[in-house]
């Protein structure tokens, strides 16, 4: 099992596809994703690559894929990434991370090829607010998405980034939602990047003003499975659906880490906001899932305990979108 000097095991692997986005999300990418910034990006990995990647996690007690973005589904080869992903002896789950843009036209697809779970970045409920946050008019197409996803039986999971300034008085118009749709709803507090100093400064919510909410109105916090995300998630016996707290900034939140992140051009991140990644391309393209494995046991041995958020570091993390989130 892949440990660190911690303690603490990893069961859960963000693999980047591409760090390319459609959006222009305010918090994140508000001048939209600018070509050529760099020549690495024009090469994420093969199908090939990420097979390697995957297998060489497996066989170190990783049991979920989550594959993010930028936005994953640019990928035209995306549902072949999702096989051979599903394929490799010891992953039970697959899933994506995704703006949804394409979600109607693809999510049959999607499951066919293997997918088990749905993220998807809802961060208003109000069609103007919506476009105001990610420079396109798109929220009906999404929601119709999601709708195909649970009448598929996909665990839907939709992620909204708390901002002060946009969507924070939604947050009524948010519980009323999952009243009556089954979906975990996953309130992100804003973290602050190399790119986004000013607009955190006027954005940044406390989850933790979330959390005392939900306990004082009947919502109970349910256990996390060992291969979960960050999320601390809570259901009330009145809605059908459930609310999650990422609080990035809270005490101890990375006690509990049990995930890493592969970058779409192979380099291994043992922290969103570490100083940098480390490349493992060579490796990777060796093909040679037993030393590639060695390679990813010897780095996590130098997992730092924790981020240092809430000093103002944020590391090689310039935005969300290089990473997934």
């Amino acid at each position: 099992m892949l440990q660190d000097s911690f303690g603490r095991r990893f069961y859960y692997l963000r693999l980047s596809v591409t760090d390319i986005c459609n959006f222009r999300c305010n918090y994140c990418l508000p001048d939209g994703y600018q070509c050529g910034q760099s020549s690495a990006r024009e090469n994420p990995l093969s199908v090939v690559e990420v097979g390697t990647v995957v297998g060489a996690f497996a066989s170190l007690g990783t049991e979920k894929v989550r594959l993010t973005g930028g936005e994953p589904s640019l990928r035209k080869d995306l549902e072949q990434l999702i096989e051979t992903v599903k394929s490799v002896d010891g992953i039970r789950c697959v899933a994506i991370t995704t703006n949804g843009y394409r979600l109607p036209m693809e999510i049959d697809a999607w499951q066919r090829a293997g997918l088990d779970q749905l993220n998807v970045s809802i961060d208003s409920l109000d069609p103007q607010q919506f476009r105001a946050i990610t420079g396109h008019d798109k929220l009906d197409t999404i929601l119709c998405g999601i709708d195909r996803a649970l009448a598929l039986g996909i665990p839907t999971k939709v992620n909204a980034v708390l901002l002060r300034e946009h969507n924070f008085a939604e947050y009524n118009h948010f519980l009323e939602w999952i009243r009556v749709t089954p979906v975990s709803l996953r309130f992100i507090e804003l973290m602050r990047t190399g790119d986004n100093r000013d607009f955190f400064a006027s954005n940044h919510v406390a989850g933790s003003d979330i959390e005392k909410l939900l306990l004082r109105t009947g919502w109970e916090q349910v256990v996390r499975p060992r291969d979960a995300g960050p999320a601390k998630e809570y259901a009330h016996p009145d809605y059908a659906g459930r609310i999650g707290l990422i609080m990035p900034y809270s005490k101890d939140f990375c006690v509990s880490c049990n995930r890493l992140r592969m970058s779409a051009q192979g380099a291994l991140h043992l922290c969103l906001f570490a100083e940098q990644g480390i490349d493992l391309r060579d490796a990777i393209g060796g093909g040679d899932h037993q030393a590639l494995a060695e390679q990813i046991r010897a780095a996590v041995c130098g997992k730092n305990a924790s981020h240092q958020l809430a000093s103002g570091f944020t590391g090689a993390t310039r935005n969300l979108a290089m990473l997934g989130g």
